[in-house]
Parts: structure tokens; sequence; C-alpha cells
């Protein structure tokens, strides 16, 4: 052992020392009240140096005897040597006794090194993420938009692929020829055809808060025009999925979009003090800096840094911008379009607008924020497209077209231009829950292009509340496509849940006939990507099946209904390594139907319909008799669902040996209104009880070991995993638990969503409120899975990111300490970096890696 103490750079360590056989860099230092601390560095064999790279240790720089010393803030300073020196993006914390940061079980060293290189292949499997249909004299030809883990750079890889579409009419086959390689689309932020297919917009957003944004318009041969747009203009255009949108007006001169607003002035000092325009004491070579000025809300999870949302138009032939005026700052903007586009009528802009003037709550995966439908005038009739851009002029007057319905979004016209439609989550304004049961209406859209203040809202896809069986559910959709219309002009096509799948549904405007375009006896998943005339290019998978594009071909039977045939692509657009088509080969699901149990005589009849559990193992799971070890998953929201499609990570524990039993428990989307409202204030309750439903069903069918199941979930589906462990202290032989709601009472002071908090416990949106009562917080106590940390013991293991501002890290570690206080084996997993869902590309390597070596531990796989 070589001794560093006085190390330059880290006298404020009492000993720092370099343990050359372990490959450990040792810090030792106290805690308060004299509590010892044990600090471990992995370093990998392969990089275990010869005597240890002093300079690295310059980097370290906390005081271990300060009496203000907490885990998280260690956590984080240490996050940042262990990046400096390289080795891992993750800290881990063992259970003996103290806190400690150490290296992996050297034990276990050969099984992470195995189940290393298995995952990564199931992590690098490409995913479908847009296409497009162009049609050209020589047919119709497609473009493929992909993306790919880049494990390395930890960011995800973009490339296009394009091929020509042929069709046999007399045998119905149809044939995607490929481009021989695709094309990476380094740095690329969104693409966006014309509405001709001659003109390709690319948007390229900068890496910090001072490079331009980029605007590339490409033709089929060449990149035509490219602009630089600087930040006093506007910062990164929106590609979230929510605020984004992007839009060509009908002539193909401008494109509107959704970017964060330029930066508000911050206050400057110097030397003499606050400077003002009337401070002619300032001089160039004379310093000063920038205050911080006004905080301004943000909106939660996901958007921290992230600027107000605004309005813009480019002109594509000159590259002028256009700040749209007239939108009060009080109303974020998202998913704009344009109206329809006439010679002698005014030109609208059409959007989304989210109203955050009080307070911005967390907009992420919560639908339940009041939002509208706005317009805004953006050239009058007589104006041309050419006309100058002149600042001074008067902003053009807003109207709300949705004022009578509490959500409206996702804004979308009819092929004719005479409605408008858009989507509604009311269900979920109206009641509190941050997801519900959606609705699908349409308004008229004036022929003189003249609003009215005043607009009759007609409802096309209600919701559902109690669904008969085998009947539609209700609408759940994130979006509607840019272009869902068939040929007819009047058949929007749509991709929603129901029940535990994802399936494609066929609208007819005219008749209000709605049904199902996928396969009615699929258990896949379905979404449709685009459109080729009347016919639907799809993606299609299951859990234990990639993601495939599918073709559907529309036929029509005599009575004049149609449907569509579907047909494999003869040249699929992916292949998947040897390692996973093999680890897939073998396995197999299917839908359990799970009966309520202690059905209470208050619940609406859509509350007691049994709930679906999805089955997936091996077809050689039972060969000698005995079952492979079950992994419950379970979703989190809780109003969300866990769809019968692919999931790399899944399907990597599926291969390995793990059985799965994915629970949509009741509250789920899916299933109707009533089974979802039914959960609200009852959550840690009958949710758990779902779950637990779920796995003594499994169990009764023969389908698991009871001496061999585990249980993992994330957010809600954490919270339901600690609720288990301590309410079925020996029902699971091991857990894992990503960013777990564990305490609501101390979670509701510091998320971005503390309305939740008061929803899902009390079930009654009014009860919220900024300042939590005694009773408020007994309540959150009462119902939060900390109430149950006396039964706990079951070795868990803990991933948790610290960025998380949807259930922060704090929430977690408090629970962990109470765990380890009581003896409980349990290992934690902290991600500097990462935020709610975990999802970059190296955290869900290593998380999974992590999950499945800790899970074989338990289970003797």
């Amino acid at each position: 052992m070589t001794n560093f103490t006085g190390v330059e750079g880290v006298e404020n360590l009492s000993d720092a020392a370099w343990l050359q056989n372990p490959g450990l860099y040792t810090l030792g230092g106290y805690h308060q009240q004299s509590r010892g601390y044990q600090m471990y560095f992995p370093v990998p064999k392969s990089r275990i140096f010869t005597h240890p790279p002093t300079h690295f240790l310059n980097h370290l720089e906390f005081d271990f005897r300060s009496s203000h010393l907490h885990l998280p803030s260690i956590i984080i300073t240490l996050s940042i040597f262990l990046q400096k020196v390289g080795l891992q993006d993750q800290l881990t914390m063992d259970s003996y006794g103290t806190d400690t940061v150490k290296e992996l079980d050297q034990t276990s060293e050969e099984e992470y090194a195995t189940q290393s290189k298995l995952i990564k292949e199931f992590i690098t499997i490409p995913s479908i993420d847009k296409a497009w249909i162009f049609n050209s004299g020589s047919g119709p030809q497609a473009m493929v938009a992909m993306s790919q883990a880049n494990l390395l750079a930890n960011k995800r890889r973009k490339f296009m692929l394009s091929g020509h579409i042929s069709k046999e009419s007399s045998n119905l086959s149809v044939n995607f020829h490929w481009a021989p390689f695709p094309v990476e689309m380094t740095g690329a932020s969104a693409f966006v055809p014309s509405p001709s297919g001659l003109k390709f917009l690319v948007v390229r957003n900068p890496d910090d808060k001072e490079s331009p944004t980029k605007f590339e318009i490409w033709s089929s041969s060449q990149l035509e025009k490219e602009f630089h747009i600087p930040q006093k203009v506007h910062g990164a255009v929106y590609v979230d999925g929510w605020f984004e949108g992007i839009s060509w007006n009908s002539d193909e001169t401008c494109v509107a979009y959704v970017a964060e607003e330029p930066s508000l002035p911050k206050p400057t000092f110097d030397h003499l003090g606050y400077y003002t325009k009337d401070n002619v004491g300032l001089d160039k070579d004379i310093g000063s800096w920038k205050g911080q000025g006004d905080w301004e809300e943000e909106w939660g999870e996901a958007y921290a840094g992230k600027r107000q949302p605004a309005l813009f138009v480019i002109n594509v032939d000159s590259g002028e911008v256009e700040h749209i005026k007239g939108v009060p700052r009080s109303i974020s903007v998202g998913q704009v379009v344009w109206s329809p586009s006439s010679k002698g009528l005014a030109e609208y802009l059409v959007f989304a607008g989210w109203l955050g003037d009080k307070r911005k709550f967390g907009i992420k995966y919560c639908y339940n924020r009041p939002c509208s439908i706005y317009a805004i005038k953006f050239r009058d009739a007589s104006s041309g497209s050419d006309e100058p851009k002149d600042d001074a002029k008067e902003a053009f007057p807003i109207h709300n077209l949705t004022k009578s319905i509490s959500s409206g979004f996702s804004p979308l016209f009819s092929k004719d231009g005479k409605f408008l439609l858009f989507l509604s989550a009311k269900t979920a304004v109206d009641s509190g829950a941050h997801w519900g049961t959606e609705s699908l209406h349409k308004i008229n859209w004036p022929s003189d292009g003249k609003l009215s203040e005043s607009t009759d809202i007609v409802d096309l896809i209600p919701v559902v509340n109690c669904p008969d069986d085998g009947c539609f559910p209700g609408l759940y959709v994130t979006g509607l496509l840019s272009d869902p219309w068939l040929s007819d002009g009047h058949t929007l096509m749509l991709s929603s849940y129901w029940h535990s799948c994802r399936v494609i549904l066929s609208l007819n405007m005219l008749s209000g006939e709605l049904s199902r375009a996928s396969p009615n006896d699929s258990d896949c998943s379905w979404s449709v990507l685009a459109l080729d005339g009347d016919d639907i290019v799809a993606v299609c998978s299951s859990p234990v099946s990639v993601p495939e594009i599918k073709y559907g071909k529309k036929v029509v039977d005599p009575a004049g209904r149609p449907s569509w045939q579907w047909l494999d692509i003869q040249n699929p657009i992916f292949k998947s390594s040897e390692k996973v088509t093999s680890g897939l080969s073998s396995l197999e699901f299917k839908i359990l139907k799970v009966p309520i149990s202690n059905v209470s005589e208050c619940l609406t009849k859509g509350a007691k319909k049994p709930i679906e559990a999805i089955y997936v193992s091996s077809s050689k799971s039972k060969e000698n008799g005995i079952c492979d070890p079950l992994v419950v998953i379970v979703h989190g929201g809780p109003h969300s669902i866990a769809p019968c499609s692919f999931s790399k990570t899944l399907a990597y524990l599926s291969s390995i040996g793990y059985s799965l039993l994915i629970v949509n428990y009741r509250g789920s989307l899916g299933f109707g209104e009533d089974a979802l409202q039914s959960l609200p204030g009852k959550v840690g309750s009958q949710d758990v009880n779902d779950v637990l439903s779920a796995v003594d069903h499994a169990v009764e069918m023969g389908l698991a070991d009871p001496s061999r199941i585990t249980v993992l979930g994330g957010s809600h589906g954490g919270f339901l995993t600690t609720h288990l462990i301590g309410q079925a202290p020996n029902k699971f032989v091991a857990a894992a638990a990503r960013n777990p709601v564990c305490n609501l009472a101390s979670m509701v002071g510091i998320t971005d969503i503390p309305d939740w908090c008061f929803f899902e416990a009390y079930g009654d949106r009014t009860r919220y409120t900024e300042a939590p009562s005694p009773e408020d917080m007994s309540r959150f106590h009462q119902m939060s899975p900390i109430s149950h940390i006396s039964k706990v013991k079951t070795p868990t293991l803990f991933l948790l990111g610290t960025m998380d501002l949807r259930v922060p890290i704090s929430n977690g570690i408090q629970y962990v300490r109470a765990l380890k206080e009581k003896g409980v084996e349990v290992k934690v997993l902290v991600f500097p970096n990462d935020n709610h869902p975990l999802d970059r590309p190296q955290t869900d390597y290593e998380s999974f890696l992590n999950i499945a070596v800790w899970f074989n531990k338990y289970c003797k796989l």
C-alpha cells in the first residue's frame, strides 16, 4: 500500500491510498460523530496502474470532516471524480453498515463479463422512429428514420434508410428495395418533408447556449439553402414530442415552428455597481459580470434549463425569421400547424397552448394540464408571401377556439380544409389523473377565413367509461400523424391502446364508423407510420419479436366496408444478431385474464372486470418440470400501460432464463375510464392487490415457482415494488426499484408534480394545496411504502438518477437508509447525469446488467 496523504489537491482528506492488489482507490475519512466512511473507486483490471495517477486525485475536492456532509453531496462530487478518471458513470453503495462506494462483487466478475456482452446485443437493436412515403413517377419511395444506442458516446445515433416499394397486384405481395446502406444523420434534431415531397427540412439544434440553430433545405439532389439562426433570435427548436411542432405552409415558402424564446436580459454589474444605459462609467476594458435576474418557472422533468416555448416562422427563400407577436407569455405554445390556404383568405397559425401564469407543474407524461387550441393570423389575405417583416406593426389578436372544453391539443385539418380536428384529455384535466381516456373532436373552419369567438365543438370519438366485452375501450393516443388521411379525404388512421395491445384504428368522418384496421386476432402491438394512398405502412412487434415493418393492403368487401390485408415485407428492414435471434427463438407469450379479488359493491361495473397480465416464457421452461424464475414487471404512472410490444431490456431478461409477468393493474390505460378512475385514493392497496392477484394466478396455473419470484418497477412501478416487498415480505426473493416513490410525505414538497401526490392519495384534485396540513402528511405517509418498512426483508437493488425532478433522489435514499438501519441487504446505483426515465444508453445498459446479476444471485440461475 502506498500512502498518498498530502498529495497536492487532496489535503482535505485524512488518508488517501492506492491498493494495488484489488485495483482500488481507497479514501478513508470521518463523518460527524466519528462515523466512519470507507470509499472504494472501481478500476477495471485492464486499467490497473503500476503507480497511482496522482493528478486524478486533484479533481476530488470535499472535506470528510465537514459537519454538513451528507451522502447525496458525496455521490455528486465523487461522480465528477469518476468521470475525470474515466472509469464508470455510476456509483455503487453496499450494505455493510456504513455507506460505501465499492466495485462490483469480485465473485461475479465473470458473470458480469458474460452478461455485458449479451445485453449490448439487445440494447443496440435499432428502433424505427418515423417513416414517410413519397410518390413519384417511378412509384412510391419510402424513407425510414431510425435510431440506435451509441454506448460509447452515451447518445442515440440517428440514421435514415431509403427504399423503393414494388407491388404485385396479382398476388398481393409487396417488397421494399432498400438502399445498400443507411445514411447517418449526425447532429440532426428533426426531419420534416414539405407537402409536395420536393423539399426536405433538416433542423440541427446547438449543443450549447451560444451556438446558432441550423436550418437546411434539401432537394432531391443537393442542399438548396442553409440558415444559421443566432441565439439572440431564438434558442433550440423544440423536438420533445410534446411542445414540438414544425409545419410547412401550403405553398412551401414558410415553415412555422416552436423554439426557445431568446434569453431575457440579465442585470450587469461592474466596479461602480449596477450598470444602466445612463451609467457612463462602464468601459469595455473594465471588468463586469452578468447577474442572475428573476427566477422563472420551468415545466419540470425533462425541461430543466429550457426557456419558454415560443412561436416562429422562417421564410425558406430569404432565411428571415419572425417571432410571432400577440401570444401572451403566460401561454406556452406547441404543436403548430397552418390553416388551409387559398387565394383571398387570411392565413392562420393554429397551435396548442398551455397556461403557466401561476405555476408550471411538471408536464412530461402529464395530460392533465389545461390547454386550448388557439389561432393567430399570420398575414391578411391582401398580404403577399414576400411582404417584408415590420417589427413595428401591431400584433394580430389571438383566438381561443376551444373555450368550452378544458383540454385541446394535437390540432389537425381535414384534407379539404373544412374541419379542424383536435384531441382532448378533458377526463384527465377535470379529474386530476395525469392521463385518462381521451376524446376526438372537430370544429368547422370558416370558409371565409373569418374566425368567430364562439365555436361549436362536435364529438367524433367520445370518452368510453365501461366498454362491453370485445368492444372499443376508448381512445388512448399521444398525438396524430401530420398526414393521417386516406385518399378519400375523410378516413382518418390513428394508433391507440386497446387493452394490453396497441392497435391501428380507422375512423370514417362522414359515417362516424370506427373500426380496427390491424388484425383482430393479433396480440402484437401495431402503430401506423405512414400512408401510401389507401395502404398502410406500419410497425409491428411483440414481447418476443423485434419491430418489423408491415404493409396493409386495403380491400373492400361487397358491402363497401374496408379492411386491410397485412403483408410481410420480403426484405426486412434489419436483421438481428445471432445472439438476439437465438435468445428470442424459444420465447413465447400470452395475455392472461386475471379475476379481481375482493370485489367491492361500491365499484363501478368497469372496475370489476378482470385485469390483464402479459406472460412471457421460454417454450423450454418446464422441460424438467421446473419453472424458470419469474420477474414481475409493474409499470409506472400509475395511469400508463405496459403494452404487448418489444422491450429490448425485458427481452434480454427473458433470453437469459427468466419468465416475465407484466401486470396492467386497474388504473392502467386501455380499459375504459371507469377502471382507470377506480385507483385514485387507493394507491398502495388496490394496485398492490391487483399485482398480487396476478402473481397468485400465475402460480395457480403452474406458470411460476413461488420460491423464485422477483419484482421490478420504476416510478409508480417502484412505488408498487417497495409496497409489495413490505406488504408481502415472503413473496419475493429479490427486488429492483428504479427511481421509486417511497414516501409521498417527503416527495410532495420537492417534486415537480405535487398535485399528483394529493390526487393519488385522496382521489380528489381539489385537495391540492402548496402548504400540506399535518392531516395531509399523515395520509401521505400512511399510503407510502415507507409505512411498511418494518416488515421488509427482501434484498433490493435501487437505481437512482440525481437529475430526477419527478421523484428526487432523496426519496429513494431515505428508504435505502431505513432498510440498511434494519439490516436489509441493499445495493444502490446512482447515475449522476440521468433524470426520471433512466434511459440514456449507458444507464439503460448498466441498469439492466446489474438487475440481471442481482436477480441471478437470489434465483440461483
